[in-house]
């Protein structure tokens, strides 16, 4: 995977299939279809597969326009959300690419109709093939509204393996009651990992995702640790809150589990961004907010009686877990905070 710009650091992918994103329609796919292209695994090339149409492709391609116009598709993303940018993958597609694409959103509470109204948020920008273009969204303004759709214009035709969509989930906080218990850290209330140690077998994103863990690719999981020192990765919370129940699951994770867990915090209401290292070395010395708690195999874990009831509102938590291993989901259940 390529690197990052600091613009996708911290965020979520918003047409992540897993999620939830789907392909709703584009003007044609005879040769790979829109699903592909919404796909989380890295895209794939097998030199020797073919289908009735052609050269298998990992991604959306269209075929060769041979009259006026170009292609486009329309997805919905997993959730409503902001975007802050994209990537428009073109890995493998080296004589079939789009020479250029450009983005449109709009927002509507079922499918889009022909009464839709979009919005550019990337004017037309060229592409290259086999090639990650990570574009920013750079109005401030539309960074800041929220979107449901998204209409990939590619011009003339060709394929794109994978659009990722970097953004922020949207949550209504103010229809969570003042003593409701909500998952404050879940993914779609806009909880996200900003930093961590080491995601090498799988990112801290899953920790926070929808659901249990449906195999052990899916959690995080870290290298195996042959010196001193744990794995950690630090969360920001969708909403300012006072948790009082921590899950810690392990699903699938049975020779590769930590062998326990703590996690600290922080109230840094002003905080919004990814941390730095001056920020990440303070986090070690935050107030613990769950002691250490020893960790099994394959198994939901739950810390309520253990969590410090004095420890009051929070933004951020540090995981921390000793010396390294998977975990597939962390929940931190609370209530909202609005001092």
């Amino acid at each position: 995977m390529a690197q990052l710009p600091d613009f996708a650091n911290g965020t979520i992918n918003l047409a992540s299939a897993r999620h939830g994103a789907r392909g709703i329609y584009c003007t044609d796919e005879f040769f790979a279809p829109l699903e592909r292209m919404l796909k989380d695994e890295p895209p794939i090339f097998l030199p020797a597969e073919y289908d009735e149409n052609g050269k298998w492709m990992d991604g959306w391609e269209s075929r060769r326009k041979r009259v006026p116009g170009h292609d486009w598709a329309v997805i919905q993303l997993a959730r409503p959300g902001r975007v802050l940018g994209f990537d428009v993958d073109t890995t493998f597609f080296t004589g079939n690419y789009p020479p250029a694409c450009s983005i449109e959103a709009a927002y509507c509470e079922g499918d889009p109709d022909e009464d839709t109204q979009w919005t550019e948020i990337i004017a037309r920008t060229p592409l290259s093939g086999d090639s990650h273009h990570f574009i920013e969204n750079a109005d401030a303004q539309l960074r800041q509204k929220v979107w449901t759709h998204l209409k990939l214009h590619i011009y003339p035709d060709g394929g794109v393996a994978r659009l990722r969509v970097y953004g922020a989930a949207h949550f209504d906080w103010e229809k969570v009651g003042e003593d409701e218990e909500v998952d404050l850290a879940y993914l779609f209330h806009g909880g996200r990992a900003i930093a961590w140690s080491d995601a090498h077998y799988g990112s801290p994103e899953r920790l926070l995702s929808p659901g249990r863990g449906i195999n052990m690719g899916d959690g995080w999981e870290t290298s195996r640790r042959r010196g001193p020192g744990h794995d950690w990765t630090i969360i920001k919370l969708g909403h300012p809150g006072v948790i009082e129940r921590v899950i810690v699951d392990t699903a699938f994770f049975k020779g590769n589990y930590p062998e326990n867990c703590l996690i600290r915090a922080a109230y840094l209401p002003n905080r919004m961004g990814p941390f730095g290292e001056d920020e990440v070395k303070a986090s070690e010395d935050w107030k613990v907010l769950l002691p250490s708690q020893k960790l099994t195999m394959d198994h939901i874990h739950e810390f309520a009686s253990h969590v410090d009831p004095e420890f009051g509102p929070l933004t951020h938590m540090r995981f921390e877990i000793h010396p390294d291993g998977g975990v597939s989901r962390l929940r931190l259940f609370g209530k909202v905070f609005r001092g």
